[in-house]
C-alpha cells in the first residue's frame, strides 16, 4: 500500500513518498487534457497534508491556462453538486477516502458531476503513465477563484427529497461522527436544518482522526458505547470524505454500512416505485427488497462509476454500494452520506420506529470475506475450478466470478493492484457464509 495506486477514478499514495508534487502536477495536467474548456472545481477532505497538495494542483492547472474554482474543504458528494451547479468542465476532490492520515490522493469528476466513467479514467491513467502530454505553459495563466457558498445547493437538493417539516417536528437527537474529515461541513448544517439536536464528534476538519478512518465496527467500538451514554436516537458515522455512512442504533449496536443502503432502499420504495442497482459485492438485502416491492433490480461491477453507469442505463431511482454509499440521482450521481442521513431520519419519523427496529425488518444475511495470494496469470484457471466445485450454482461474471443460489452467493474478484483474489460470500447464517469462503479458498490452494 506504500506504492502509488492509480485507478480509473483517481490515484492515492503517501504524500512526500509515492505521491509527490511532480506526480500530482503530471496527473492533473493529464486529466485536464481530456476535458473540454472551462474551469475545474477543486475541493479537499480536510487532511492535514491537503493544503500544500492543493497549492501544487492549482499551480499546475493554472500554468496550462485552466481556471480553478477553489471550494476548500468539502465532501466528495458536495464536489459533484458544485461541478454541476457551476457548469464546470470537471472537478478534483483531494482525498484518500478511508486510508490512514499519511495518505492523500485525487478523485476525478466529469462535467455532469459524477466520478469519471471508466473509459475516461483509464484514458487519463494511460496519458499520465505514458507521459504522452507534454504540458505547455499558456500565455493566459488560469485564474484561481474562491467558490463562495459550498453547502446551499447540496442542502436544497436533499431538502427537496424529504419532508423537512415532519423531521423538524420530531426533534431527533443525533450523534454525528465526522472524525475530523469533511463531513461536518454540511453534516452539522443539514442535521440542524432538519431540527435535530446534534452532538458532534470530530467536527474540526483537520485530518487528525480520533480513530482509524474506515467506519467499521472495530474502528467505531468506542463511539458505539457513547451513543447510549449520550441518550441519542441514532449515531451517524462518516468516512473522511463523507461518501460513506455507517449507523449505530440507540442501544449502541453497530448496524453497519450494508444496512445503510438497504434501509434507504426500503424507505424510498415505500414512497414511490423505481429500479434499484447495487454492485455485485453488496448484500442481497436490496435485491430482496426490490423483489418484495415488485421493481426491477440489477447488479453492476464493483466501483462507484460502474454503479452509476448501470443506474443511468436502467433509469434507476436509487443505487449504491454496501460500503454505506447511497446514490440518489435526483441529488447527485455520487455516493452521498447526507442523503442517507436524511432518508433514515425521515423513515424513523414517518413510521415512528427506532433505527434498530427498522433494521430488524430487513432481510437477514451474514457475510464472510477472505483474501488469498494468487498469481494473476492463473486467474481463469482458478475461477474455472471454483465454478466446477460449486456446479449447482448459477454463474455470472459481472466482475470476477459470482455464484448464486436461492439464499446465498459467492464472489471471487482479482485485485487491481495486488496479486490476490478476494473471496466474499453471503448466506442466511455465519457458518454457511464461512463454509462457502473456506471451500473456495481450499479449491484455489489445491491447484
Amino acid at each position: 500500500m506504500s506504492e502509488l495506486i492509480i485507478s480509473v477514478s483517481g490515484l492515492r499514495g503517501i504524500v512526500g513518498e509515492s505521491l509527490t508534487g511532480e506526480v500530482a502536477t503530471g496527473y492533473v495536467q493529464a486529466f485536464s487534457s481530456h476535458l473540454p474548456p472551462g474551469p475545474l472545481v477543486l475541493t479537499r477532505d480536510g487532511r492535514a497534508n491537503g493544503p500544500p497538495l492543493a497549492d501544487i494542483i492549482k499551480s499546475g492547472l493554472s500554468w496550462t491556462g485552466r481556471d480553478v474554482l477553489d471550494a476548500g474543504i468539502a465532501a466528495t458528494p458536495t464536489t459533484g453538486v458544485l461541478v454541476r451547479e457551476s457548469g464546470s468542465a470537471g472537478g478534483i476532490q483531494i482525498t484518500a477516502s478511508h486510508n490512514p492520515a499519511p495518505y492523500n490522493g485525487m478523485k476525478l469528476f466529469a462535467g455532469d458531476g459524477r466520478v469519471v466513467p471508466a473509459d475516461i479514467g483509464d484514458a487519463v491513467r494511460q496519458t499520465y503513465l505514458d507521459r504522452s502530454v507534454a504540458a505547455e505553459g499558456s500565455q493566459r495563466k488560469g485564474i484561481v477563484t474562491a467558490y463562495g457558498d459550498t453547502t446551499l445547493a447540496h442542502w436544497e437538493k436533499i431538502a427537496a427529497q424529504v419532508n423537512v417539516d415532519k423531521i423538524r417536528a420530531a426533534q431527533v437527537r443525533v450523534l454525528l461522527d465526522a472524525n475530523h474529515g469533511s463531513g461536518s461541513i454540511l453534516g452539522q448544517c443539514l442535521l440542524e436544518k432538519l431540527g435535530c439536536e446534534v452532538i458532534l464528534r470530530g467536527g474540526t476538519a483537520d485530518g487528525y482522526f480520533a480513530h482509524a478512518p474506515e467506519p467499521t465496527e472495530e474502528n467505531l467500538a468506542e463511539l458505539s458505547a457513547e451513543v447510549p451514554a449520550e441518550g441519542v436516537d441514532v449515531g451517524f458515522c462518516q468516512d473522511p470524505d463523507a461518501d460513506r455512512l455507517a449507523v449505530i442504533d440507540a442501544q449502541g449496536r453497530y448496524l453497519g454500512e450494508e444496512y445503510t443502503l438497504a434501509l434507504c432502499v426500503d424507505h424510498l420504495l415505500r414512497k414511490r416505485k423505481g429500479a434499484v442497482v447495487t454492485n455485485c459485492s453488496t448484500s442481497r438485502m436490496s435485491e430482496d427488497l426490490a423483489l418484495r416491492y415488485g421493481v426491477p433490480f440489477s447488479r453492476s461491477a464493483v466501483g462507484e462509476a460502474n454503479v452509476v453507469d448501470q443506474m443511468l442505463a436502467t433509469e434507476a431511482m436509487i443505487g449504491g454500494e454496501g460500503n454505506g454509499g447511497v446514490i440518489d440521482p435526483r441529488v447527485g450521481l455520487v455516493r452521498d452520506s447526507f442523503i442517507g442521513m436524511a432518508y433514515l431520519l425521515e423513515a424513523m419519523v414517518t413510521r415512528q420506529m427506532s433505527i434498530g427496529d427498522l433494521a430488524a425488518e430487513m432481510p437477514r444475511y451474514e457475510m464472510s470475506k477472505r483474501k488469498l495470494t494468487f498469481p494473476g496469470d492463473r486467474l481463469a484457471e482458478g475461477q474455472a475450478a471454483v465454478r466446477k466445485h460449486f456446479a449447482d450454482a448459477a454463474a455470472t461474471q459481472p466482475d470476477g466470478l459470482r455464484l448464486d443460489w436461492k439464499d446465498r452467493w459467492l464472489l471471487l474478484r482479482a485485485s487491481n493492484t495486488e496479486p490476490i483474489i478476494r473471496i466474499m460470500s453471503e448466506a442466511a447464517d455465519q457458518p454457511e457464509a464461512d463454509r462457502l469462503c473456506h471451500e473456495a479458498e481450499k479449491v484455489l490452494r489445491n491447484l
